[in-house]
């Protein structure tokens, strides 16, 4: 978290009696914008600063009357600490400042432009706030330990430092990037990535669990992987950051091993985020906060860990009123007291820009941000090499409140929102496809192990159709793993090499479609196309694998036969007509004990039947036959 940092410790500046900051001439200018409290701090070490504009800001709830005038102003980059060490020393609180790349940047937070304070974006409908998944959230809670918490504490803190220009900064992005990646493994519908910063070397880092039916609305948990030490920031400076963030970020890694270790999948997409740059103006928040918004993500909510291991004042949790959004808030106390029943809540104040849920209420989007402290008693060694785990008795007790608090809000608010209808195609078979300029409409499609060349063809009608499809879950326009985006209604996605499983595909109308068709199809090898009568050897199958064939049925038959028969273990079929089925999805079945087993379909209907074998226990020398008459 910015915050109180004491002048004595400031490097690279000199001040004066009075507390005048003497910067060298030629000094780095940056643009920040600052509190009003903060500011008339800074105009006592910054005298000759440039005020740019000054301008009223929402700082309650959006939508309330309560205002604090925020200034934007040019400095040297050096008066910043001495600005942070007047907010410590005089104002007692965190921050107070947003640092810009520009000043037209700053502008469009006082102005507008890319998003402002007291507006919030018309992207998605206010979430319903409903605590109705205590089935889902109560086992995830009870598997929750301390111990874990403590270690990514220590493992984050056992860096130099992890400040945002220095190697220890890089390589405490590289292993937080490493722990998601491992936690998520084996889970199709998670991604890790990195997120580059043009401006300096360390990354924020993002996990992403995509959801079902209602991907397109996102749900964000963050908190900040940098630290700080303001007697110096090189490279053997000791900033181990411990509270200051290792707290959250280990907060947040305890509630992503527990949904991972559950294989618990939204119906909202979530995104875990790392922050860079935190400590030195929120600079990587900012940066992503500003790309959802322009890209036009749904965000629906924020909630920011910043330090949650420190135990300063006497309620258990404290949520900050400023910079919020009040319907989310009364939505988190809920969830403490409903999960976590024990605890006591309080509230403060936390101030402008004080961490990074401040980037997101810039741009408009719902936030909250829960608290170790009160401002004024928060942990009096952070930004110092005294910020250890150590010193915080070596336990994480009060951290895991806040793992417990992250996991509810993901669950309770990833579960939430509006279901999506999805209609099943059938191979080779058209749909028809209408509907007005920004409608959407969803379809899915299985896909067999073996087959290749699957496509997604639009044509015909009028107007402009896009298509995207994700594999496991549906798209959205700005998550997907392929798209077709031309100016027309023909459009195509081709997949040489599917995977096996469900492909979601959106159909979004750029403009009014009419008329339009949609297409899906694949290939299927000579080798999984069986002949009537003729018996395919299935080889040895380990327990749990599949197979997947298929047989084309002519008009007029009367019945249709697959059976498997001879060697040894235990394999069951399933039968469907028109698409690849599942253990799950399936017309018929046959699920006994051993090797043999028979489906018969009468009265067949013309066209392509599938048939899957699987191995429920290990499998050797059966064989598969199916039979037309």
């Amino acid at each position: 978290m910015q915050r109180k940092i004491l002048s004595s410790l400031l490097l690279g500046l000199v001040l004066s009696a009075t507390g005048v900051a003497i910067s060298s001439a030629g000094a780095q200018k940056v643009w920040i914008t600052v509190g009003d409290s903060a500011f008339q701090e800074l105009k006592k070490v910054a005298p000759n600063m440039l005020v740019s504009q000054s301008r009223n800001l929402t700082t309650g709830a959006l939508g309330t009357a309560a205002e604090e005038k925020v200034h934007l102003v040019q400095i040297d980059r050096s008066q910043i600490f001495a600005l942070s060490a007047a907010i410590h020393s005089n104002l007692h609180r965190c921050g107070g400042f947003v640092e810009h790349a520009s000043e037209s940047a700053g502008r469009m937070v006082l102005e507008g432009g890319n998003g402002r304070y007291a507006a919030a974006p018309s992207l998605a409908p206010a979430p319903s706030y409903a605590i109705d998944n205590q089935t889902t959230v109560n086992p995830l809670l009870s598997q929750m330990q301390a111990a874990n918490i403590g270690q990514t504490i220590v493992d984050l803190s056992a860096f130099v430092n992890r400040y945002y220009t220095t190697t220890g900064g890089v390589n405490g992005s590289n292993w937080i990037k490493n722990k998601w990646t491992t936690l998520a493994s084996g889970k199709s519908y998670v991604t890790v990535e990195q997120f580059t910063h043009a401006a300096w070397a360390q990354k924020s880092v993002i996990m992403t669990i995509r959801g079902t039916d209602n991907a397109s609305e996102v749900v964000v948990l963050g908190g900040h992987l940098d630290s700080i030490n303001t007697a110096g920031t090189s490279e053997t400076t000791s900033a181990p950051g411990a509270d200051d963030d290792a707290s959250g970020i280990a907060s947040l890694t305890e509630a992503i091993r527990v949904m991972m270790e559950s294989n618990y999948q939204p119906r909202r997409t979530i995104k875990f985020i790392a922050y860079a740059a935190e400590e030195v103006g929120l600079k990587g928040s900012a940066e992503i906060a500003k790309k959802f918004k322009t890209d036009g993500v749904n965000v629906v909510g924020v909630l920011q860990l910043d330090m949650t291991n420190y135990k300063g004042s006497a309620n258990d949790i404290y949520l900050f009123q400023d910079y919020t959004n009040a319907a989310q808030n009364t939505f988190v106390s809920n969830l403490i007291k409903t999960y976590q029943p024990t605890l006591t809540i309080g509230t403060d104040s936390c101030g402008y820009g004080c961490s990074d849920h401040a980037s997101w209420y810039a741009q408009g989007y719902p936030t909250s941000m829960p608290f170790e402290t009160t401002m004024n008693q928060d942990n009096p060694k952070i930004h110092t090499s005294g910020d250890t785990y150590a010193n915080m008795g070596s336990q994480a007790t009060h951290a895991l409140k806040f793992a417990r608090l992250a996991t509810s809000f993901a669950v309770e608010l990833g579960s939430d929102g509006p279901s999506v209808s999805t209609t099943a195609l059938t191979k080779d078979v058209a749909v028809s496809v209408s509907g007005a300029a920004g409608a959407n409409s969803f379809y899915s499609f299985v896909v067999p192990t073996g087959a290749t060349n699957l496509t997604f063809k639009s044509s015909g009608g009028t107007g402009n159709l896009d298509l995207y499809t994700q594999l496991g879950n549906n798209p959205s326009t700005t998550s997907y793993l392929q798209k077709s985006a031309g100016t027309t209604n023909t459009e195509t996605i081709t997949i040489a090499a599917p995977s096996a499983g469900t492909y979601y595909v959106l159909a979004n109308s750029v403009a009014a479609v009419s008329g339009a068709s949609l297409v899906a199809s694949y290939q299927i090898t000579s080798s999984n196309v069986l002949t009537s009568g003729v018996p395919v050897s299935l080889g040895s199958m380990a327990a749990n694998a599949t197979k997947t064939f298929t047989i084309v049925v002519p008009a007029g038959k009367s019945s249709l036969t697959f059976k498997t028969s001879g060697g040894t273990g235990d394999t069951d079929i399933y039968s469907k007509f028109g698409a690849a089925p599942t253990t799950a999805m399936y017309d018929l079945k046959s699920d006994g004990s051993t090797n043999t087993e028979t489906i018969t379909v009468s009265a067949p209907k013309a066209g392509t039947y599938y048939v899957l074998v699987k191995a429920y226990a290990a499998s050797s020398g059966a064989s598969l036959t199916a039979t037309l008459q």
